[in-house]
């Protein structure tokens, strides 16, 4: 995948009866699911993070837990935990390694929303650590109107969700607009900035070698 501005639904279509999965960085897959699949539950020695990026998913884990796009679960150790399309469905998956470190603020077995994780600030950049381990950084960020990040690079490959609002991302001496439910993807080392348009929040999922 190169580097630009996309969503994640657009570039991993449902097929009819199938789910589809692939890796995007490492750690992280994408499925598209098409209505009606399901993935049975299974146990999982470590907690994943699924992040709802199209579609009306359902949690299988004893009871049946709504994720839509916006939306994120934290799964559970060792509980049989599985997921249902009942629409067209596309979810990112993040393989959370035993030394990462999360945010107390997650629960597993629990929806909640990224975008409402952080507050707006005026004239401020709101930052929060989601989860880190020595390889994977996940983090949400907030920028209020006329707020942005200099020109900089990042030593991994990164993907951005935008979340709420709009921006201008600057990437290799190219401007890229994005706006709520679309995606981002830098490569390593790539210089790159981000200028709000009005109020602007994101996801960073920052892999590292």
């Amino acid at each position: 995948m190169k580097a630009g501005t996309f969503t994640l639904a657009a570039e991993n279509p449902a097929f009819p009866g199938c789910t589809i999965s692939g890796e995007i960085i490492r750690d992280t897959l994408v499925f598209s699911m098409a209505e009606g699949t399901d993935i049975s539950p299974e146990s999982y020695p470590v907690h994943k993070i699924w992040l709802a990026a199209h579609g009306a998913l359902r949690i299988l884990a004893g009871k049946e837990i709504p994720l839509d796009a916006g939306q994120c679960y934290v799964t559970p150790v060792g509980t049989p935990v599985g997921i249902k399309a009942d629409t067209e469905g596309v979810y990112v998956e993040v393989l959370l390694r035993k030394e990462t470190v999360m945010n107390p603020i997650l629960k597993d077995k629990e929806v909640f929303v990224l975008k409402d994780l952080i507050p707006y600030q005026e004239g401020k950049i709101v930052n929060m650590d989601i989860l880190s381990n020595p390889k994977l950084k996940f983090v949400v960020m907030s920028f209020d109107e006329g707020t942005g990040l200099s020109e900089h690079s990042a030593p991994g490959e990164a993907l951005v969700f935008a979340l709420d609002g709009k921006a201008i991302i600057g990437y290799e001496g190219k401007e890229y607009p994005i706006r709520a439910g679309e995606n981002f993807r830098f490569e390593k080392n790539g210089l790159h900035y981000v200028k709000a348009d009005g109020k602007f929040k994101m996801a960073l999922l920052l892999v590292l070698e």
